[in-house]
């Protein structure tokens, strides 16, 4: 039932993407073109995922005291802001602002046949590797004691 939830939740996600125009790239990226031919509806579909999101994160937490298919609600613990998540965020805006693609709305785009999306898909999920790869660090040297 977990893997059945997840593809139900991923498809009505990708289904909003699509619909929005999020997975055009020229879309998102006409957004950021304030000087020239700006799109403001991407003001618009992210307002309108913050506040389902904030209506759902209280049902949800409100009504249920662990998920369906889970023992417990997995919630990040950390609240402070460090130079991980600062430089994450900023690697991620930036990424997105030159290529019109965040993960999101890459996935969906696949189905629209333009040859960059595979690219980015693939390059994304390189980078993911490459990440994981350097956290682990495993060319740091251990010290016994």
């Amino acid at each position: 039932m977990r893997i059945v939830s997840a593809l139900v939740i991923g498809a009505i996600f990708g289904i909003g993407i699509a619909l929005s125009g999020m997975a055009n790239p020229a879309k998102v990226l006409n957004f950021f073109d304030i000087a020239g031919n700006w799109d403001p509806s991407l003001i618009f579909v992210m307002g309108g995922a913050l506040v389902t999101t904030a209506i759902g994160y209280r049902i949800v937490f409100g009504a249920r005291a662990r998920p369906l298919f889970e023992k417990s609600y997995s919630l990040p613990t950390r609240t402070d802001l460090d130079a991980r998540l600062i430089g994450g965020s900023a690697l991620f805006g930036v990424g997105w602002g030159i290529s019109g693609f965040c993960p999101g709305g890459a996935i969906p785009a696949l189905g629209i046949g333009e040859p960059a999306v595979p690219i980015f898909v693939v390059s994304m999920a390189a980078g993911i590797v490459l990440a994981r790869f350097a956290r682990a660090n495993p060319f740091k040297k251990t010290v016994s004691a």
